[in-house]
């Protein structure tokens, strides 16, 4: 699998974690609470639109008035003041987050009823009662419960007399609030009170949103009174909303056509506020049944005026007034407290303060107005979009986690998270499109990067090892741990150490290699020398170097040690008997081998020069080991070993051979045949070790005619041999031409 198709999986793998965890409700809340939170909190605070005020009942209010402090008891003549007082200041619309479920006063009660009914435009909040109906299945057997949610209107008096009626339904603590019904879904598609007030306070763009949706649908269009006055009059507010709901929700496509002609229309071109209240509201009735809440700020944040002021205002003339401009705005008259002990409809949000001061619920419900009003709620990505960008992200995030290197790799991340964040939070700033947070930036990204260095960890782990095993078969293992540690030393690491070298060449390899292919040839020496190192492994040689049909073989140690010298002669041996065995079975093509080893001190390390080294033994022994080897041909043997290495070891049967003058060495050496190990021996191979002492002894004596009479006796008994026949040569040779009297018993080799 390429570098690439990896990296792609891994990008896969992040975009699918990170949809499966973005769409799961633990995901969602992450990115709701905190997420959503930490976008609000760099943003900060916003300029609310001035065209929404809050009249505050609070405790400063009742104390100024002196009234009571729980706001049920207020007296409903102060709300009827304060309906005639906005009225007369050219309040658009008036909406009381107040609950008027209980008959009071009939006097107050009628105050309050009339000045509602002259102001024609009051919205009163109705209440939510959850209910359970029971069911039954078709036999009468109990079938579970259905839950119902039913409006409860305040009293029949003022129900009658306001403009419209809507719910305002939040949950209260400990869930954090971030969203708030446009339409409540359980209480029949029910407008809540900002898209009623909003509905009102567009009133005076209603004509020219008919026209719109009459060009768009016109058989639609039909069903809609035409006049706003009329709606206003016959407290059809509710009803119109419903139609206009259910018109767009059978034709999802009118809210584009009724866009796209709004931008042809030239009549409202003058009033850029007229043409944006007429998008708001297009794009309100598109909207879901919920929508995220994009506060302004803290609390206090809407403009908010303490119910108190607003009714001194009236006592005390214009002087005042000018301080509050209520002309042509939406006022939200409900409980607000700017203290927390004193606070009663608070709600958690982002922006409640660490006193415990929370958002009210009427500034809640101004915020929503003020946010249909501008078109600017927090918007979350649309299914796909979401799905595409946590996707892509993913994909995005694990390629660069896995094609660069750690390091670039984590600046890389980081630069794109850092880039992807800017991207979020200005956006989010800017037009309220919240893009998520925690999933890409914790949930992928980070489990991405590491998830990239642990798999690239163990794909260079394992990389290593394939090396490392690679290296085992040209290098020994101490040299392959020292490259994985350093590899900068490899050039001059080298090691003076005892060693024994093991040399090996096959006979009859050339001839082999005309009747072969190179194919073929290599197949054959792949088994040839699987059979000659098995040995050498098993006894803890290292195989130092291979050239055609010879191979070098070590055994090292710092200091002398007989125990190596064993080892390499149980090798020998070992190699002798694997040769025989895979000549038996390779029919016609046969290597037989010749072995010679030597000991002695070498230098161990690294032969070559510029860009190509090998990893070698140097020193005397090398060379005299091969010599040794070579000498097989002029002895016919098979095994030769030089009186080093087989000197103190009592286990094996040696046949001493002589001492020989090797090519290009100045040094004789005492060679003896390695035969067999002794408990392997018979008494014939004994026999016969020892009469060829008695003959090199007569040799060295000179007498070359015993010599030359035991030779004989040798050769009847235990049949010619390669030793043998050289020293009958020799005898005659030396019994006619005598070497000179310091002849010492040393042959001279001429050849290799």
């Amino acid at each position: 699998m390429s570098r690439l198709s990896k990296a792609i999986i891994l990008g896969f793998l992040t975009g699918m974690v990170g949809l499966a965890v973005g769409h799961a409700p633990f995901g969602l809340d992450l990115e709701e609470n905190i997420g959503l939170d930490l976008l609000f909190t760099l943003r900060g605070a916003r300029q609310p639109p001035p065209d929404v005020l809050v009249v505050s009942i609070d405790q400063k209010s009742a104390e100024k008035l002196n009234i009571s402090k729980d706001s049920r008891k207020w007296p409903r003549s102060l709300h009827a003041r304060l309906i005639e007082h906005l009225v007369k200041e050219g309040a658009t619309v008036i909406a009381f987050d107040l609950i008027f479920d209980e008959m009071k006063s009939p006097k107050e009660n009628n105050l309050f009823t009339e000045a509602i009914r002259k102001a024609h435009n009051v919205v009163l909040c109705e209440s939510l009662k959850r209910e359970k109906v029971p069911l039954t299945t078709k036999g009468g057997s109990p079938g579970g419960n259905l839950n119902i949610e039913k409006l409860v209107q305040p009293v029949p008096p003022l129900a009658q007399s306001a403009i419209a009626l809507a719910p305002f339904p939040l949950p209260k603590l400990p869930i954090k609030v971030s969203q708030y019904w446009t339409f409540k879904t359980e209480a029949g598609d029910t407008p809540t009170l900002p898209v009623v007030v909003f509905q009102i306070f567009g009133m005076q763009v209603y004509e020219e949103f008919v026209h719109l949706l009459e060009k768009a649908s016109p058989s639609k269009a039909e069903k809609l009174p035409r006049s706003k006055e009329g709606i206003i009059t016959t407290r059809g507010v509710e009803n119109v909303i419903r139609e206009i709901r259910d018109i767009f929700e059978d034709e999802p496509l009118i809210t584009k056509s009724m866009l796209k002609d709004l931008q042809k229309e030239q009549v409202l071109s003058a009033d850029p506020k007229k043409i944006q209240m007429l998008k708001s509201l297009i794009r309100m009735y598109q909207s879901p049944n919920s929508s995220y809440l994009n506060f302004y700020g803290p609390p206090g944040t809407i403009n908010t005026i303490p119910y108190y002021q607003v009714l001194q205002i009236q006592e005390k003339g214009n002087l005042r007034q000018k301080q509050f401009d209520f002309s042509e705005k939406a006022v939200f008259v409900g409980l607000s407290e700017r203290f927390p002990l004193e606070q009663r409809d608070g709600f958690h949000t982002v922006f409640s303060e660490s006193s415990g001061l929370d958002i009210s619920g009427v500034e809640i419900a101004a915020t929503a107005f003020a946010n249909l009003l501008e078109d600017r709620p927090v918007q979350p990505l649309s299914f796909w979009a979401h799905f595409i960008t946590i996707l892509l992200w993913g994909v995005v995030m694990g390629m660069v986690c896995y094609l660069f290197p750690t390091f670039i790799a984590s600046m890389s991340a980081l630069g794109l998270m850092v880039l992807y964040f800017i991207v979020a939070t200005y956006q989010f700033k800017t037009t309220g499109n919240w893009y998520p947070i925690i999933v890409p930036l914790l949930i992928q990204s980070v489990p991405a990067f590491f998830s990239a260095v642990v798999w690239k960890s163990i794909e260079l782990n394992k990389e290593r090892q394939n090396i490392r095993k690679a290296l085992q078969s040209y290098l020994p293992d101490r040299v392959v741990d020292q490259l994985s540690k350093n590899i900068a030393d490899f050039k001059a690491s080298k090691q003076l150490v005892y060693g024994i070298c093991l040399y090996t060449d096959a006979e009859q390899y050339t001839s082999l290699s005309e009747t072969m292919d190179p194919v073929e040839l290599s197949n054959f020496m792949n088994r040839y020398y699987e059979a000659l190192f098995k040995p050498i492994k098993q006894h803890g040689g290292i195989v130092s170097n291979i050239v055609g049909d010879a191979a070098l073989a070590i055994w090292m140690k710092e200091q002398p040690d007989p125990v190596f010298r064993d080892r390499a002669c149980h090798a020998a041996l070992d190699i002798a008997k694997a040769l025989g065995e895979f000549n038996q079975s390779s029919g016609a093509s046969k290597l037989p081998t010749r072995i010679g080893l030597h000991s002695g001190r070498l230098l161990l390390g690294n032969i070559g020069a510029i860009d190509h080294y090998e990893y070698h033994p140097i020193g005397d022994i090398v060379n005299t080991a091969s010599r040794i080897e070579g000498l097989n041909k002029y002895l016919g043997t098979r095994i030769l070993v030089s009186e080093e290495v087989i000197e103190q070891l009592d286990g094996f049967l040696t046949r001493k051979l002589g001492r020989f003058l090797l090519v290009g060495k100045k040094k004789p050496l005492a060679v003896y045949e390695l035969v067999c190990r002794m408990v392997e021996s018979n008494e014939g191979q004994r026999s016969r070790c020892a009469f060829f002492d008695k003959v090199l002894d007569a040799f060295r004596r000179r007498s070359w005619e015993e010599a030359m009479e035991k030779l004989h006796e040798y050769i009847n008994i235990f049949g010619e041999d390669g030793p043998s026949l050289l020293y009958l040569k020799l005898c005659e040779q030396y019994r006619k031409n005598p070497p000179g009297e310091s002849w010492d018993g040393v042959i001279q080799v001429a050849n290799k």
